[in-house]
């Protein structure tokens, strides 16, 4: 299995911003047990190539760990240097496309029209992300999945376990998933076991989405 695919097999990619930097890895451990595929920590995030880094070596090859907020050429090399294994970007940069492919790594650059989706996927891009997913919804997925159904595309940002399965439906390989995953109540807790079955339910919910 490829790594994007391995990325892409849960349905379900965790966006880690800004996180107690003190409990990443208990985070992503709990995210992991529950079934997710694919960890993004922000780049704005507290040491966040240290916390790649330290992900990418706990987990090895279970998951792919990824830097998101990944806004220029310069920001996805480091990134890489540090570990990371694909490179999430809110916004669409030729140069931040070809950084990622020039070392052989997964990149999603973020895209809001479909001339930038095949824009992005001429640049190399693997998949793009549909961001913000809540301003457009899971019409906009269909609609340009008919035209462009060579485009695997990623919804991020405002995605939750109500949302998803339409959005599976309408044609997304996968969610990009942050605030609506990373309860804050159940990290201010510590409630690990809590958010492993949060993240079950997001997992599921995109297992049963693709059955349908």
């Amino acid at each position: 299995m490829s790594r994007l695919d391995t990325l892409l097999s849960s349905g379900v990619v965790a966006v880690m911003r800004k996180l107690p930097a003190e409990d990443v890895e208990e985070i992503a451990q709990a995210l992991v047990d529950g079934g997710v595929s694919g960890l993004e920590v922000t780049v704005d995030s507290e040491d966040a190539f240290g916390a790649i880094r330290r992900l990418r070596e706990k987990f090895g090859e279970e998951v792919v760990i990824g830097a998101g907020t990944v806004l220029d050429s310069e920001t996805a090399v480091v990134a890489i240097e540090g570990g990371a294994e694909f490179i999430f970007a809110p916004t669409l940069s030729e140069g931040t496309i070809r950084a990622a492919k020039r070392y052989g790594k997964i990149v999603i650059p973020g895209v809001f029209t479909p001339t930038e989706a095949l824009q992005a996927t001429e640049w190399g891009a693997d998949v793009v992300k549909v961001f913000p997913a809540d301003s457009v919804g899971p019409g906009f997925i269909k609609a340009v999945n008919g035209p462009l159904g060579q485009i695997k595309m990623m919804p991020t940002g405002g995605v939750d376990l109500d949302t998803i399965e339409s959005f599976i439906k309408a044609g997304a390989v996968a969610v990009g998933a942050g605030g609506s995953l990373l309860d804050k109540s159940l990290i201010a807790a510590k409630d690990w076991n809590g958010l492993r079955e949060h993240a079950v339910r997001f997992v599921e919910k995109v297992k049963e989405s693709r059955k349908a």
